[in-house]
């Protein structure tokens, strides 16, 4: 990350490291659980902080506050709002950023992947049991911070219905995305795929938008059709993740584990709707990989075909152009896509548009 964004990375770890604290203090444990039975003690609460904090610590590029805080910048820019608003708006990363790693311990679960950010994924390091609690709690947590924050009642409760809105669609995204790999003949169309990511990987940044653009001053209305543009970001940020899985490899993970797990990417797609006469042998090679491992020759020869056809190709293009108009929409949404929230904005995608999540 750029070092423009130092000071605002480092306000976003302040509000992280405050909701996940390395001891659960007598304030902290308080406001999370309010006042528990003495018999409980630290070491109980650290089986649910640890491999949370764990996770998060291992780092994440943290663009979702990021673009929540951003986004509240750009709104009190254009409505000459106090300095406040943007600063309650970066309190709030706790709600976007350990919802984000709360799914991804879950992820990796339901994946059967054994890595995350390079090292041993939660589950695979404190036990399966441990990691799903963990992560379930987790995504309560995340709302504490609405809690602590200064906000009127009326506003803590328009946040807290919309953290819950955004998770429910997640959830809902990521039913639809099992489904699909656990069945390796089943082949989305594309607006099936897209449907599913924006709700996946969409409605976290959605959530980070309408997050910011409500904590800056804005209304609903402008947050709604903000958050609308936002998912689209999203959905181009999802399908170069997929892109990089089948060329480069993301970061701690291995090339090609979208294959071992049957995801039907954007590349398959693309491919099959080109090359209709390689499903079977598609789905061959999805049952082997899962069968044999990340290791499986299977792997290199599903990847092969996709380049092939060129479908890798098509859908990284598709995914930067989809990213750079939705990213230059959001920052003239204001009409000041000059001031320095919307030029970091759009660095902020440059820079991270073309490396996945």
């Amino acid at each position: 990350m750029n070092t423009e964004f130092t000071e605002r990375l480092s306000r976003i770890e302040s509000a992280l490291q405050s909701f996940l604290p390395e001891s659960s203090n007598t304030d902290w444990q308080t406001l999370s659980f309010g006042i528990l039975d003495k018999s409980i003690n630290a070491e109980h609460i650290q089986n649910l902080i640890t491999p949370c904090r764990t996770l998060i610590n291992l780092g994440g590029k943290r663009w979702r506050p990021l673009l929540c805080g951003l986004c509240a910048e750009l709104v009190a820019d254009a409505k000459n709002q106090p300095q406040q608003f943007v600063e309650n708006a970066y309190s709030l990363a706790p709600l976007i950023e350990f919802a984000h790693n709360a799914s991804l311990i879950h992820d990796d679960i339901e994946d059967g992947a054994d890595t995350r950010r390079g090292m041993p994924a939660a589950h695979i390091t404190y036990g399966m049991d441990t990691a799903i609690n963990a992560a379930s709690w987790l995504y309560f947590q995340a709302s504490v911070c609405i809690k602590k924050s200064t906000f009127s009642a009326e506003r803590k409760l328009a946040l807290y219905e919309l953290f819950l809105e955004e998770l429910r669609r997640l959830h809902l995204g990521q039913a639809m995305d099992i489904m699909w790999h656990r069945n390796p003949d089943f082949i989305p169309s594309q607006s099936e795929y897209t449907a599913m990511v924006k709700n996946k990987t969409g409605t976290l940044a959605r959530l980070a938008v309408k997050t910011g653009i409500l904590c800056g001053g804005g209304t609903e209305q402008e947050a709604n059709e903000c958050g609308a543009i936002a998912e689209d970001i999203g959905t181009g940020f999802q399908i170069i993740d997929d892109v990089t899985n089948l060329t480069t490899g993301n970061p701690g993970k291995k090339r090609g584990d979208d294959i071992v797990e049957g995801k039907k990417s954007l590349p398959v797609i693309l491919h099959l709707e080109s090359c209709g006469s390689d499903r079977e042998k598609l789905a061959n090679l999805f049952v082997q990989a899962g069968k044999e491992g990340i290791n499986s020759s299977a792997v290199e020869q599903a990847i092969e075909l996709l380049n092939e056809s060129g479908a890798v190709q098509k859908a990284s293009e598709y995914g930067t152009r989809l990213i750079k108009q939705k990213v230059g929409e959001l920052v003239s949404y204001f009409g000041n896509s000059d001031s320095e929230s919307a030029v970091l904005i759009q660095n902020l995608f440059a820079g991270i548009s073309k490396k996945g999540k």
